[in-house]
Protein backbone atom coordinates (compact mmCIF):
# COMPACT_ATOMS: atom_id res chain seq x y z
CA UNK A 1 0.00 0.00 0.00
CA UNK A 2 1.05 4.01 -0.49
CA UNK A 3 -1.91 5.35 1.41
CA UNK A 4 -3.61 4.74 4.57
CA UNK A 5 -7.00 6.47 6.09
CA UNK A 6 -6.92 6.80 9.93
CA UNK A 7 -10.34 7.28 11.25
CA UNK A 8 -10.84 8.05 15.02
CA UNK A 9 -14.23 6.93 16.44
CA UNK A 10 -16.45 9.38 17.78
CA UNK A 11 -17.22 8.53 21.75
CA UNK A 12 -20.70 9.62 22.08
CA UNK A 13 -19.86 10.29 26.12
CA UNK A 14 -16.99 12.11 25.10
CA UNK A 15 -18.94 14.45 22.70
CA UNK A 16 -21.89 14.68 25.05
CA UNK A 17 -19.91 15.46 28.49
CA UNK A 18 -16.29 15.51 27.79
CA UNK A 19 -15.09 12.46 29.95
CA UNK A 20 -12.08 11.54 27.84
CA UNK A 21 -12.20 7.69 26.86
CA UNK A 22 -9.34 5.45 25.08
CA UNK A 23 -9.27 6.38 21.87
CA UNK A 24 -10.12 4.05 18.79
CA UNK A 25 -9.40 3.94 15.67
CA UNK A 26 -10.37 2.42 12.14
CA UNK A 27 -6.97 1.80 8.97
CA UNK A 28 -8.40 2.02 5.90
CA UNK A 29 -6.91 1.77 2.47
CA UNK A 30 -7.76 3.97 -0.54
CA UNK A 31 -10.82 1.56 -1.48
CA UNK A 32 -12.37 2.07 1.96
CA UNK A 33 -11.41 -1.17 3.24
CA UNK A 34 -10.65 -2.13 7.06
CA UNK A 35 -7.44 -3.00 6.70
CA UNK A 36 -6.54 -2.78 10.62
CA UNK A 37 -7.96 -1.50 13.59
CA UNK A 38 -6.53 0.46 16.33
CA UNK A 39 -7.31 0.55 20.50
CA UNK A 40 -6.10 2.98 22.68
CA UNK A 41 -4.87 1.41 26.56
CA UNK A 42 -4.30 3.68 28.92
CA UNK A 43 -5.56 4.47 33.10
CA UNK A 44 -8.71 6.87 33.53
CA UNK A 45 -6.72 9.09 35.80
CA UNK A 46 -4.24 9.51 32.82
CA UNK A 47 -7.02 10.50 30.33
CA UNK A 48 -8.23 13.09 32.14
CA UNK A 49 -5.59 14.66 33.74
CA UNK A 50 -3.25 15.10 30.79
CA UNK A 51 -5.16 15.02 27.97
CA UNK A 52 -3.66 15.18 24.19
CA UNK A 53 0.03 14.66 26.11
CA UNK A 54 -1.05 11.36 28.01
CA UNK A 55 0.96 8.24 27.93
CA UNK A 56 -0.68 5.15 25.71
CA UNK A 57 0.08 2.36 24.10
CA UNK A 58 -1.46 1.58 21.33
CA UNK A 59 -2.22 -2.21 19.82
CA UNK A 60 -3.13 -2.30 16.01
CA UNK A 61 -5.11 -5.37 15.42
CA UNK A 62 -5.54 -6.83 11.81
CA UNK A 63 -9.12 -8.12 10.54
CA UNK A 64 -8.42 -11.54 12.43
CA UNK A 65 -7.92 -9.94 15.94
CA UNK A 66 -4.20 -10.57 15.95
CA UNK A 67 -2.17 -7.34 17.61
CA UNK A 68 0.82 -6.45 14.33
CA UNK A 69 1.82 -3.35 15.54
CA UNK A 70 2.53 -1.80 18.97
CA UNK A 71 2.99 1.76 19.45
CA UNK A 72 4.32 2.92 22.58
CA UNK A 73 4.52 6.45 23.80
CA UNK A 74 5.55 7.84 27.84
CA UNK A 75 4.35 10.86 29.60
CA UNK A 76 6.39 13.67 28.75
CA UNK A 77 4.91 17.41 28.78
CA UNK A 78 5.57 19.84 25.46
CA UNK A 79 6.53 23.39 25.17
CA UNK A 80 7.46 25.55 21.86
CA UNK A 81 9.90 27.22 24.04
CA UNK A 82 11.46 24.26 25.74
CA UNK A 83 13.84 22.11 24.80
CA UNK A 84 13.41 19.83 27.21
CA UNK A 85 10.37 16.41 27.56
CA UNK A 86 10.22 16.02 23.85
CA UNK A 87 7.74 13.64 22.79
CA UNK A 88 8.56 10.01 21.51
CA UNK A 89 7.36 6.99 20.69
CA UNK A 90 8.26 3.51 19.83
CA UNK A 91 6.99 1.30 17.67
CA UNK A 92 7.02 -2.42 17.52
CA UNK A 93 5.57 -4.92 14.88
CA UNK A 94 5.07 -7.72 15.95
CA UNK A 95 5.11 -7.16 19.30
CA UNK A 96 8.48 -7.22 21.19
CA UNK A 97 10.36 -6.57 18.06
CA UNK A 98 11.15 -3.04 18.24
CA UNK A 99 11.24 -1.83 14.57
CA UNK A 100 11.69 2.21 14.75
CA UNK A 101 11.46 5.12 16.23
CA UNK A 102 8.95 8.76 16.15
CA UNK A 103 11.34 11.74 17.69
CA UNK A 104 10.96 15.07 18.20
CA UNK A 105 13.02 17.74 17.39
CA UNK A 106 12.57 21.12 19.20
CA UNK A 107 11.59 24.27 16.99
CA UNK A 108 10.18 27.03 18.46
CA UNK A 109 7.54 27.49 15.46
CA UNK A 110 7.25 23.94 13.45
CA UNK A 111 6.77 20.83 14.50
CA UNK A 112 9.55 18.75 13.56
CA UNK A 113 10.47 14.95 13.89
CA UNK A 114 12.35 12.54 12.96
CA UNK A 115 11.68 8.84 12.00
CA UNK A 116 14.58 6.12 13.24
CA UNK A 117 15.43 2.62 12.48
CA UNK A 118 15.41 -0.10 15.16
CA UNK A 119 19.08 0.77 16.23
CA UNK A 120 17.87 4.61 16.34
CA UNK A 121 19.62 5.58 13.60
CA UNK A 122 17.49 8.41 11.59
CA UNK A 123 15.93 7.67 8.12
CA UNK A 124 13.28 10.50 7.50
CA UNK A 125 11.87 13.64 8.97
CA UNK A 126 8.56 14.77 9.02
CA UNK A 127 7.88 18.81 9.11
CA UNK A 128 4.70 20.40 10.20
CA UNK A 129 3.13 23.53 9.08
CA UNK A 130 4.07 26.66 11.51
CA UNK A 131 2.72 25.86 15.45
CA UNK A 132 0.93 22.62 13.97
CA UNK A 133 -1.87 24.50 12.66
CA UNK A 134 -2.89 26.15 9.63
CA UNK A 135 -5.86 28.59 8.06
CA UNK A 136 -6.77 25.64 5.68
CA UNK A 137 -9.23 22.97 6.60
CA UNK A 138 -6.20 20.05 5.90
CA UNK A 139 -3.24 20.01 7.64
CA UNK A 140 -0.31 18.52 6.19
CA UNK A 141 3.15 17.19 7.69
CA UNK A 142 5.65 16.09 4.92
CA UNK A 143 8.08 12.97 5.21
CA UNK A 144 11.13 14.08 3.71
CA UNK A 145 14.35 12.92 3.08
CA UNK A 146 16.85 13.09 5.63
CA UNK A 147 18.80 15.39 3.99
CA UNK A 148 15.56 17.20 3.26
CA UNK A 149 15.51 17.86 -0.71
CA UNK A 150 13.26 15.16 -1.33
CA UNK A 151 9.38 15.28 -0.25
CA UNK A 152 8.28 10.98 -0.28
CA UNK A 153 5.12 11.49 1.68
CA UNK A 154 2.89 13.14 3.87
CA UNK A 155 0.49 12.95 7.00
CA UNK A 156 -2.23 15.09 6.80
CA UNK A 157 -5.06 15.81 9.57
CA UNK A 158 -7.95 16.20 7.60
CA UNK A 159 -10.89 18.47 8.25
CA UNK A 160 -14.27 16.34 9.60
CA UNK A 161 -16.86 19.35 9.41
CA UNK A 162 -17.41 22.14 12.00
CA UNK A 163 -19.83 19.89 14.26
CA UNK A 164 -17.21 17.16 15.02
CA UNK A 165 -14.11 19.54 14.74
CA UNK A 166 -15.92 21.49 17.60
CA UNK A 167 -17.47 18.92 20.10
CA UNK A 168 -15.34 16.14 19.84
CA UNK A 169 -11.72 15.63 19.42
CA UNK A 170 -12.26 12.94 17.04
CA UNK A 171 -9.62 13.31 13.98
CA UNK A 172 -9.07 11.78 10.86
CA UNK A 173 -6.00 11.30 9.16
CA UNK A 174 -4.43 10.32 6.26
CA UNK A 175 -0.66 8.71 5.32
CA UNK A 176 0.92 9.23 2.11
CA UNK A 177 4.28 6.81 1.77
CA UNK A 178 6.12 5.21 -1.30
CA UNK A 179 4.92 1.79 -2.29
CA UNK A 180 8.13 0.49 -1.93
CA UNK A 181 9.13 2.02 1.14
CA UNK A 182 10.22 -0.78 4.20
CA UNK A 183 7.40 -1.92 5.44
CA UNK A 184 9.25 -1.63 8.97
CA UNK A 185 8.83 2.02 8.01
CA UNK A 186 5.53 2.17 7.51
CA UNK A 187 4.64 0.86 10.68
CA UNK A 188 6.78 3.44 12.06
CA UNK A 189 4.66 5.77 9.98
CA UNK A 190 1.45 4.81 11.39
CA UNK A 191 3.18 5.30 14.61
CA UNK A 192 3.93 9.03 13.77
CA UNK A 193 0.19 9.60 13.09
CA UNK A 194 -0.29 8.49 16.37
CA UNK A 195 2.14 11.32 17.87
CA UNK A 196 0.92 14.10 15.79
Amino acid sequence: VDQLLMKQKVELVEALVGFESNNKYEIRNVMGQNVFYAVEENDCLSRQCCGPLRSFTIHVLDNFGQEIITVTRPLKCMSCFFPCCLQELEVQSPPGNTVGYVIQQWHPFFPKFIVANEHNEPVLKIHGPFCGWSCLPDVDFEILTMDEVNKIGKISKQWTGLLREAFTDSDNFGIQFPLDLDVRMKAVMIGACFLI
